[in-house]
């Protein structure tokens, strides 16, 4: 496989050098690999911190920044932080309201977060957790006992961002993560493995004609492999999975997921036979998102997220963010929730 590196060795290091270069409003320490807001620690706010295995981008790295992270720690690819980035970045952004730890469901990341956490105690940093863990497709994976976390991560994080922003406590931004969570669920499928620089060829077979449907971002095995759909068959099968699980009361946020290598064009496409769907089941769409959040490498594929809010959730997704991956200036107009557009 052709990459556009130099050697595997320095993929993240020298990642972390260009995102330093082209982001001057964070601080990136590629040495230690945290990356956190210029303006942190800010006083009297709750900070977030989150992070995990490189190769998801924009996922932590694009996401911090006014409304939504204070700092990311990135791994190895497909590899968890180690605790002492996690407590460096704790420390580097905690204001004294105390630091909440945004935690996808995977063993490694959980163990080292769960570390982090008793470092930073004893160094007199109040940290609380949240766990992301809303993938319906499978119960235990390669890597999670449990839920896989996936795209609600950046709902999770846009939302409790927002609040820790308005100076809500650190308990009512644990609460409010937390909630994100319980509304959330992912699907995903898979067109084409994905291939990671230190191996060089795809981390599992998916021959030409055929997709996985309910794969992880680190492309654990799904809950089926059938042979190729339609984009209408696919969003057919992705929704009602989502839905048989959530059975959602309330109207949705949607985030319709490229996993690295699919092009807007499809993305588009996919997303309107997902509302078309969420239509005949009579779902209410509040707001979409469509494009790479959650990636995997360079995984041809998309993922569907829908996480069911009420009206404080609805304002704390609308309110203003600004980050290298999602940003916008203001809330959105109501008018634009009856068609469901983000932009």
């Amino acid at each position: 496989m052709k990459m556009l590196i130099n050697v595997p060795e320095t993929v993240v290091t020298d990642a972390l050098r260009g995102m330093a270069a082209a982001h001057p409003e964070l601080t990136v320490d590629v040495e230690n690999r945290v990356i956190v807001r210029r303006d942190a620690p800010v006083a009297g706010k709750v900070a977030l911190v989150s992070g995990g295995g490189s190769g998801h981008e924009p996922l932590h790295g694009g996401f911090v920044g006014p409304g939504m992270l204070s700092a990311a720690c990135p791994g190895e690819v497909f590899t968890s932080p180690v605790p002492d980035q996690m407590l460096r970045a704790a420390a580097a952004v905690d204001s004294g309201a105390g630091v909440l730890f945004i935690v996808k469901n995977y063993t490694g990341d959980v163990l080292n977060f769960d570390m982090a956490a008793e470092l930073a105690e004893d160094e007199g940093i109040q940290v609380a957790k949240v766990l992301v863990n809303d993938d319906v497709a499978v119960t235990d994976s390669l890597y999670t006992a449990g839920r896989r976390g996936t795209g609600a991560t950046l709902f999770v994080e846009k939302i409790a961002g927002a609040a820790a922003d308005e100076g809500q406590p650190l308990e009512r931004v644990q609460s409010i993560a937390r909630q994100v969570n319980e509304n959330s669920r992912s699907f995903g499928v898979a067109l084409s493995a994905c291939t990671t620089p230190a191996k060089g060829t795809p981390t599992f077979d998916l021959p030409p004609g055929e997709l996985e449907l309910g794969i992880g971002i680190h492309g654990e095995p799904g809950r089926e492999r059938r042979p190729m759909m339609t984009a209408r068959e696919i969003a057919e099968f992705s929704v009602n999975a989502v839905l048989d699980d959530l059975r959602p009361r309330n109207p949705v946020l949607v985030l319709v997921n490229g996993m690295g290598a699919t092009p807007l064009l499809e993305l588009y496409g996919y997303n309107a036979e997902v509302q078309r769907v969420l239509s005949e089941r009579g779902v209410a769409v509040a707001r979409t998102l469509v494009g790479n959040y959650v990636t995997s490498l360079d995984m041809a594929g998309a993922s569907v997220t829908l996480c069911q809010i009420d009206e404080e959730l609805l304002r704390l997704w609308d309110a203003p963010v600004s980050t290298p991956a999602l940003r916008w200036a203001c809330e959105r107009p109501v008018r634009r929730a009856a068609r469901g557009a983000d932009e």
